[in-house]
């Protein structure tokens, strides 16, 4: 029996500071986001971010926090029912990488319903090793350890399928329509450069030059930065958005190390010492709104903006449980199950 497993980032289960510091620790603690040895990663990690940033962190969270819960959870939930209207005959469980709706609960929750084939999507929809990777190679672990019967089919990054393309492009002029607005800015979750060379498989393309990324490469299949600013190319080709009123940036960064540039609040910035009076944000490297897209980006990026000057800042939602991405979703799950079917979705 075929079902499907949704898989994204996570949560703490509170906005409490004990909660948030226990998120934090299994978040910051994975190799594949501080991919530094385990010595320095736990020197850094329980040594000194642990005992300065839950407080903070918490703060942040109780800013977003909805009645229901935790507005990533909460949306990832009703993404799940809605899918799972969908695709009735198939079971879809919901996981999140860190917290306590763990991988191997999704999981459990499939064999349980007599489940053998998985079809594990990572809600990114470009490759990165803190994201998409991470969660591969966990839920493989799992397998082999607990579930060998069972067989497990990654769905791959889909930052330019071109009806991804479509319904993000149609959520962001649904959401501009009426909207004044000088420029779009596409706000992407930053990554420390050398993740980008790691990924790199080539192990020689990845300069970050200026030029790398639109030159045709193999390496581009798990070039993180390659797929963000693709993603912005397509949309803006998509949309017909003029040179010059669109731009792409990076947020979220962490630590001295270099990550990927420009960042975001200092575009923003810029943007208002140019002149910019009214401007958009979009954050396509969330399929799900979160703490990243409420409140450093909607909260933090606008008071940025109003500080230096600007007018509107209007905040673009992520796709959420939106209907055009159930569906999108509902077909490509059915095509992996069903082919000759899912036109039917």
């Amino acid at each position: 029996m075929k079902g499907i497993l949704l898989v994204n980032l996570g949560s703490p289960d509170s906005p409490n500071p004990k909660d948030v510091k226990e998120y934090l620790g299994e978040f910051l603690m994975d190799e594949r986001v501080i991919d530094v040895p385990l010595w320095a990663r736990t020197l850094l990690v329980k040594g000194i971010i642990l005992n300065t940033r839950p407080k903070a962190s918490a703060a942040a969270y109780q800013k977003i926090w909805w009645e229901e819960g935790s507005p990533l959870i909460v949306i990832s939930k009703r993404l799940q029912k809605k899918i799972q209207h969908k695709v009735e005959n198939y079971p879809v469980a919901l996981a999140m990488r860190y917290g306590s709706m763990t991988i191997k609960k999704g999981l459990q929750e499939l064999v349980d319903k007599g489940v053998d084939e998985v079809l594990l999507i990572p809600l990114y929809p470009q490759f990165a090793m803190a994201t998409t990777e991470t969660i591969l190679v966990l839920a493989e672990q799992i397998r082999k350890t607990h579930f060998p019967n069972i067989k497990i089919t990654d769905f791959p990054a889909f930052y330019n399928n071109p009806d991804y393309i479509e319904v993000l492009s149609n959520s962001i002029s649904k959401h501009l329509e009426g909207k004044t607005y000088e420029h779009l800015l596409f706000s992407y979750h930053g990554v420390p450069e050398r993740h980008i060379f790691k990924s790199d498989v080539t192990k020689s393309h990845c300069k970050i030059d200026g030029s790398c990324c639109a030159t045709p490469s193999s390496a581009h299949e798990f070039c993180y930065r390659h797929q963000c600013l693709e993603v912005t190319r397509l949309v803006a080709k998509k949309l017909q958005l003029k040179t010059g009123t669109y731009s792409t940036s990076f947020q979220s960064r962490l630590g001295f190390d270099p990550w990927l540039q420009p960042y975001t609040d200092r575009t923003i910035e810029r943007l208002g010492k140019q002149g910019i009076k009214n401007m958009a944000i979009v954050t396509p490297a969330f399929v799900s709104d979160c703490l990243e897209t409420l409140e450093e980006i909607a909260m933090e990026g606008q008071e940025i903006f109003h500080e230096i000057g600007g007018k509107e800042f209007t905040t673009i939602p992520c796709l959420n449980d939106d209907d055009p991405w159930v569906e999108l979703l509902s077909k490509w799950i059915m095509n992996w199950a069903e082919p000759s079917i899912a036109e039917r979705v």
